[in-house]
């Protein structure tokens, strides 16, 4: 009896270790806390595959890992590197590289204590790895998303996502034909504004953040059009979604 019930508690650790692997290292850091602050602080500017994200402002962080490797150094060494950067970045200007144009230096400390450390963690454990993340890992940071946003009274609302993420909190949007307001709210820190094109549409908002509202004013003819951030890397990063007019 005690034997089976010292099989059935083996088991049941075996159990927990299973289902927390994904989200915790060796060293106790929190991957999920980390992937999940990572796309809200940092996926805006840096590029890392696992994380979907496209950023093109700062270095890619899957480039910077392999040249870290060819360097000889380990991933815990490039943990520690990345940790520094968060909490003490460069202060010189970046380039951006879509547009090879300079841009501000990336502000230091996003993130702070045991959450930089969680990020600096998931960077170290997913840079230039091949395949996706799974189980809890793979679904952290994604943003909610509605499915369909619907002009009411000549106005048209989708918003940023609040977190900060790279997405809109709707995927697509339908309106009348005629004359139309879209307005983007963005409570987060991270810049995005809302812009339109197609049939002969080509408008951009104001960039704005914490708590500001980016807005187009349309005259828009049946057919479709598509709505994304023009912040540069946001769009590539999936900040798009399509607009229906009937």
């Amino acid at each position: 009896m005690i034997g089976g019930w010292v099989r059935t508690a083996l088991l049941a650790a075996v159990a927990v270790v299973s289902l927390t692997g994904c989200e915790l290292k060796d060293d106790g850091n929190n991957l999920v806390n980390g992937k999940t602050l990572f796309v809200q602080r940092c996926a805006a500017c840096h590029t890392l595959a696992r994380a979907d994200a496209k950023g093109v402002v700062g270095p890619s962080l899957d480039e910077a890992w392999q040249q870290s490797e060819r360097d000889g150094l380990g991933r815990s060494t490039y943990e520690g590197l990345v940790h520094g950067q968060i909490l003490h970045p460069n202060r010189n200007p970046s380039i951006d590289r879509a547009t090879g144009k300079e841009v501000p230096p990336m502000p230091a400390m996003l993130v702070k204590g045991d959450d930089a450390q969680d990020v600096a963690a998931y960077v170290a454990s997913a840079a230039a790895k091949p395949g996706k993340d799974t189980g809890r890992l793979a679904a952290a940071g994604a943003p909610e998303q509605q499915a369909l946003a619907e002009a009411q009274g000549g106005k048209l609302e989708i918003p940023a996502d609040p977190n900060g993420a790279l997405a809109y909190t709707f995927k697509d949007a339908e309106a009348p034909a005629g004359q139309l307001e879209i307005d983007s709210p963005n409570e987060s820190s991270t810049p995005h504004d809302i812009s339109l094109e197609g049939g002969g549409v080509n408008e951009k908002g104001e960039v704005v953040q914490d708590g500001g509202t980016s807005m187009v004013n349309v005259d828009l003819q049946p057919g479709d059009y598509t709505f994304y951030c023009s912040v540069p890397g946001h769009r590539e990063g999936g900040m798009e979604g399509k607009l229906t007019v009937k």
